[in-house]
């Protein structure tokens, strides 16, 4: 499946224990680089979020934002347990004949142990309600990225098409060229005055027509071609193939314009070269 490696997405929903909430960006890289950023009460949550992510994502740069809102403040989360409380009163009132000026302050109250429970979300459930929010964010994220990246597949396919048509008219050419080529050297030697041995002759002109025949580098454009569309109909990750079958690309568009004896072939080299590199500047965004 091709994919871009440009994305966003987010999901958020409210949970029994507060807001939850989860965006997910990124943009180009060579590997699969995340930069995780939690709130202090989903810091465990960080080895999950980051298998989950390198189980279904290959390349790119991803920046993952949680947030947390709990249910109350911290003030209104306060929660007396008063079965202690009373526990404490009774045993205050005992001792208050023998301790007459014996005076308890309320923070004393709050500070003594069981007084106060805690009431923090259970961190298994935070986290289970965290994965499945991941999930949900992540499934619209992976189609983002899909959609993107069919609308770059359908660039790409464009200047295949657009190389192809290039490649038969240099082919088409090509014998005119070849006989122009060859009518140039006969005209160079007829203008030579000393004997010449004419086997030698027809030595040279076959040497001089090989260094300027590009059929070889046409039948690799043309494989090229066939193995680029193959590789854009797979099911896979497929952004680090073509990159490098652009490099093969742009090897023999370089060699067929080294060797160009016509305007027409230089000129094809060059819209060769512009396709090429318009091909290779999208397919660097490919996963």
């Amino acid at each position: 499946m091709i994919r871009s490696m440009t994305a966003f997405a987010s999901a958020e929903r409210e949970t029994a224990h507060g807001n939850l909430g989860i965006e997910l960006r990124s943009v180009n890289h060579r590997y699969l680089e995340l930069s995780p950023r939690l709130p202090d009460d989903l810091r465990s949550f960080e080895p999950q979020l980051r298998d989950t992510l390198n189980a279904r994502l290959s390349r790119g740069k991803v920046d993952v934002t949680v947030r947390f809102k709990p249910a109350s403040t911290r003030a209104a989360a306060l929660v007396v347990d008063q079965e202690v409380v009373d526990r404490l009163a009774d045993t205050a009132s005992a001792l208050t004949s023998r301790f007459p000026s014996m005076r308890v302050n309320f923070t004393d109250v709050l500070g003594w142990p069981g007084v106060l429970r805690d009431t923090s979300p259970d961190a298994d459930s935070l986290r289970e309600q965290a994965q499945s929010l991941l999930d949900e964010a992540l499934g619209e994220f992976i189609a983002t990225r899909e959609r993107e990246g069919e609308r770059l597949a359908g660039f790409v396919r464009e200047r295949l098409d657009g190389i192809e048509a290039i490649v038969a008219g240099v082919r088409e050419h090509l014998p005119e060229v070849r006989a122009a080529a060859r009518a140039r050297l006969d005209l160079r030697l007829a203008e030579i005055k000393q004997p010449v041995d004419p086997g030698r002759i027809e030595q040279e002109i076959v040497m001089q027509l090989q260094r300027l025949d590009v059929d070889e580098e046409l039948d690799r454009l043309s494989s090229h071609i066939v193995e680029a569309r193959r590789i854009l109909g797979l099911r896979e990750v497929v952004g680090r193939r073509l990159d490098f079958l652009m490099q093969e690309f742009n090897r023999e568009a370089n060699t067929l314009g080294s060797k160009a004896a016509d305007p027409r072939t230089t000129k094809a080299a060059v819209e060769l070269k512009v396709l090429i590199e318009q091909m290779r500047e999208q397919i660097q965004n490919l996963e």
